[in-house]
């Protein structure tokens, strides 16, 4: 098939939506799909009714369910779920110039970055994170946002990159802090699920106004401890992301959360999901590694206890019992 010079991998809702937002311009873009069939279905109807329904979807998108497929891209835009992505990565026959990681998460097993997982197996590509307040539906129907653009290879690999992914209304902004730019996005996902719990609870938005702030904290707190700059979770990837995935049913984690609070089982909803709720697979993770680094996160120890059955109620009680202390990212 003829392939282009930009790729996604991923057809889920926020490939999808990438590839809408890069095929903007009338630019050729090659998506990559683990199914034929919906990688069939977006060439010949122009749509993805699956993961991102009602979008008309560019005809100057290709889809294709074969990795060799991806050849000719120098670029190619990572959107498969966090957990997946070194096994695709390992499929892949070559190394892309530029690979752009948009996952959220952080591997299993091992506590490594996406962009750790992505330097130890695409040897000789240069690295690159985009991560920002982004629901797929909005970016997929051209509503404006901005995003962190952070460039493991620099200002030169920044001024490469950001006019082939910048549109008229999807604006990015540079960083050289990968790791700002992944644990903001990894850590929002938890703090989501625990803001949905909230208000699946009905405990008011004073509530989940204040998860939301000491959320942020425990995100200072692990993302300093990562090496992860100040500023970068300030911005886009960091606080932007945060207050838009917790505030909105728009977000798979929060939905989750909400249905938890409202006395669903863990199990029950996930494996009802087609879609992944990042977060959930995130909190053990992120969990396991605030502990081996001595951080206090009791906001991700509560989402663990939740996905693990514990009554929501219960956790949120214990939560409010902790011992006052003094307001900063350090209580």
């Amino acid at each position: 098939m003829k392939t282009s010079d930009i790729g996604v991998i991923g057809a889920g809702a926020w490939g999808t939506a990438l590839a809408q937002m890069l095929a903007s311009d009338g630019r050729d873009v090659t998506l990559w799909a683990r199914s034929g069939d919906l990688a069939e279905n977006i060439n010949v109807a122009h749509a993805n009714e699956d993961y991102l329904p009602s979008v008309a979807l560019a005809p100057t998108i290709r889809a294709t369910a074969d990795l060799d497929d991806m050849r000719g891209c120098d670029t190619l835009l990572m959107v498969t779920p966090a957990q997946a992505l070194g096994s695709v990565l390992t499929q892949l026959a070559y190394a892309p110039r530029d690979l752009i990681l948009c996952s959220k998460g952080i591997e299993a097993g091992t506590h490594r970055m996406m962009n750790e997982v992505a330097r130890d197996i695409a040897r000789g590509s240069e690295i690159a994170v985009l991560s920002g307040p982004t629901f797929a539906h909005e970016v997929a129907r051209g509503l404006p946002t901005a995003v962190t653009l952070a460039c493991g290879g620099g200002e030169e690999q920044w001024d490469r990159l950001s006019p082939l992914i910048a549109r008229t209304n999807f604006r990015p902004y540079y960083s050289a802090d990968l790791t700002g730019a992944e644990i903001g996005g990894s850590v929002k996902n938890v703090l989501a699920i625990a803001c949905g719990v909230v208000d699946g609870l009905a405990l008011g938005q004073n509530a989940g106004a204040a998860l939301i702030a000491r959320g942020y904290a425990e995100m200072m707190r692990i993302g300093e401890a990562l090496g992860a700059e100040r500023d970068t979770l300030a911005g886009l990837c960091g606080m932007g992301d945060l207050v838009l995935t917790c505030s909105s049913t728009a977000s798979r984690n929060f939905s989750l959360g909400k249905a938890l609070g409202q006395g669903q089982s863990a199990d029950s909803l996930l494996a009802d999901r087609r879609t992944v709720a990042e977060g959930a697979y995130t909190a053990p993770v992120l969990r396991d590694l605030a502990r081996k680094k001595g951080i206090a996160m009791p906001i991700t120890e509560a989402v663990c206890a939740l996905l693990d059955g514990d009554d929501a109620a219960m956790i949120g009680a214990t939560l409010l019992a902790r011992p006052l202390k003094a307001e900063g990212p350090d209580a």
